[in-house]
């Protein structure tokens, strides 16, 4: 896969600019865009990315993954996801993926990826892989609990050229292994955050201790609770009681 790089000062969303330049132009695999700053930018279910302007990495790219059928994807977000964890594990150790793909630093939240798909009847035809990276910012201003930096994490300022060709790179060589899927499943689960520790989580009947057994292939989220319940979860249906 080539990478075939776009830069915009400022859009409101990399994910809503991409798709539209997509649908339009159909563009080859690989074609990435990146923005200083945008005013709308999108996380899981609507949530909104705080972001600086030129301080972190904003950027969306187009994967073709041929043949993946739609009810599989979620080992599209599993390669994904590790990419971005091993690009920051270039940095240091302590990074780690919040299911479903958020990327921590021990119990902060450092990056956060929305994937959109385009369906081509039971297979997935286009992936837009929307990803927000804090690597410069100093202070963060939102109501998010937990939010760090690169920069806050090392005490340096990063290249942000230099994260963007690193962190694409890392996210190919994981999406080389789509075809591997128990390999990016064992993967996933040795960097998953809270994997087989005792934490506190909430659902639909309110707060309670539990411990993640799994992740199906499905996406699920499989936590057995201290009172023996094994539950099963999809997004959006359990939260996690950060640590403080």
């Amino acid at each position: 896969m080539t990478p075939t790089f776009i830069h915009l000062k400022e859009t409101d969303s990399t994910n809503t600019w991409l798709q539209n330049y997509a649908r339009r132009e159909a563009p080859e695999e690989g074609l990435l865009v990146y923005t200083d700053f945008q005013t709308a930018g999108r996380g899981q279910m609507g949530n909104h990315w705080e972001s600086e302007p030129d301080s972190n990495l904003l950027f969306s790219l187009l994967l073709r993954p041929r043949q993946l059928p739609a009810n599989a994807q979620f080992v599209l977000s599993q390669a994904v996801a590790l990419g971005v964890c091993d690009f920051f594990s270039g940095f240091g150790e302590g990074f780690s993926i919040k299911w479903p793909n958020d990327i921590y630093w021990h119990d902060r939240k450092i990056g956060g990826i929305l994937i959109e798909n385009d369906l081509e009847g039971s297979l997935v035809g286009r992936s837009y892989i929307g990803i927000g990276l804090n690597i410069n910012q100093q202070r963060f201003y939102s109501d998010a609990p937990n939010p760090v930096s690169l920069m806050q994490i090392t005490g340096r300022q990063h290249d942000l050229d230099d994260c963007l060709r690193r962190v694409w790179s890392a996210i190919a060589d994981r999406y080389a292994q789509l075809t591997e899927a128990e390999r990016l499943r064992a993967d996933y689960l040795a960097r998953l955050y809270q994997y087989g520790t005792d934490a506190l989580y909430f659902d639909a009947q309110g707060v309670f201790e539990g411990r993640i057994e799994t992740v199906e292939p499905s996406g699920h989220l499989v936590v057995r609770k201290k009172s023996g319940v094994r539950a099963r979860y999809f997004f959006k249906e359990i939260g996690f009681i950060h640590r403080t």
